[in-house]
């Protein structure tokens, strides 16, 4: 894989045990911890992140004085030997100092979608044009007619870390969901197509505000303390009292999506879906989410194994099959 810098090094996907790395990598993570053998002082964990994945790293020596040199969130270069430790890679850290602005490019530490964007936001102008409900067409079009509202919502990560954890994942998590919400509308003609068609443009807009993605993914200080579910309602309640005659029955039902589209209390939803559209909401993007997550991780499985580790998120490894394995081979010899 081609780095957009010269001096980037390899990608954290690239790495194997034996290896010994220089590179330059986004300090997603760092906490002194203590030996167990106290009078050797603290040692420093860190978690290493490119646009390709992420990377456990120690510094055993000088680890309080290095500390003090560079921030969580920083970019760094490193010097060290890749190991494996409980299965995966770990960087033994020799030389590390922050990075300066001319030797690195942001594109290198920011994942980001492999979709086409201008595709994907004319799949999402086509969808508003399709609404034919007058007053939920203008809710629509007061976003997606904004061309500052676009160029966040085009740009802005599906989540920090669960799913669609890249630049663009929301643009793309909402084309998919979009996707699946037309077999649905098409299989179910009892539900309200302008009703779902509105709900799955606008359930994640939140997330705009939830997130900041200057280098590293992380939440913005409404984002911790609110998050994107009550900050979506706010957004959409807002407008809709601006729409001239905007129906009440109608506003009450677009934001019940909006606050029920995780489902499950023990997910953050405040409510679980009692209409129709919202359930369908619901269990579709639900869907894609999960999609994402299994293909993510399968994506970074060892090479040669047909489970992933383990995935504290999801409670579990996936099996990729070991038919496809050979038929990798196959292709490989090929």
């Amino acid at each position: 894989m081609e780095t957009f810098h010269p001096h980037k090094g390899p990608y954290i996907r690239e790495l194997k045990p034996g290896q010994r790395i220089t590179g330059f990598y986004l300090v997603r993570y760092k906490q002194l911890e203590a030996f167990r053998d106290r009078s050797r002082g603290q040692f420093l964990t860190l978690l290493l992140a490119d646009r390709t994945g992420s990377l456990l790293a120690r510094v055993w020596e000088g680890a309080p004085e290095l500390a003090e040199t560079f921030e969580q969130g920083a970019i760094v270069k490193v010097q060290g030997d890749v190991e494996s430790y409980l299965d995966r890679p770990q960087l033994i850290t020799a030389k590390l100092r922050p990075a300066q602005p001319d030797e690195i490019d942001l594109r290198d530490f920011r994942p980001a979608t492999a979709k086409n964007i201008e595709a994907m936001l004319e799949t999402v102008r086509g969808l508003v044009g399709r609404i034919g409900d007058l007053h939920l067409n203008a809710l629509a079009r007061h976003f997606f007619d904004d061309p500052e509202f676009i160029k966040q919502f085009a740009a802005a990560p599906g989540a920090r870390r669960v799913h669609h954890s890249y630049l663009g994942g929301l643009l793309e998590h909402t084309t998919s969901v979009a996707a699946l919400a037309d077999s649905v509308i098409a299989l179910y003609p009892e539900i309200n197509a302008d009703l779902l068609l509105t709900g799955v443009l606008l359930h994640d807009i939140g997330k705009v505000r939830e997130y900041t993605w200057e280098t590293d993914i992380d939440y913005t200080d409404e984002g911790t303390l609110v998050g994107h579910v009550v900050l979506g309602d706010e957004m959409v309640t807002a407008v809709m009292a601006a729409i001239t005659g905007f129906p009440e029955d109608l506003a009450l039902r677009v934001r019940h999506m909006m606050v029920s589209h995780h489902g499950r209390y023990e997910w953050g939803s405040p409510r679980r879906p009692q209409t129709l559209e919202a359930m369908a909401l619901h269990q579709i993007e639900e869907l894609d989410s999960q999609v994402n997550r299994f293909r993510e991780l399968l994506a970074t499985r060892p090479e040669g194994e047909p489970w992933t580790p383990y995935d504290r998120l999801l409670g579990r490894s996936l099996y990729a099959g070991r038919d496809d394995l050979a038929i990798e081979e196959q292709s490989r010899e090929e």
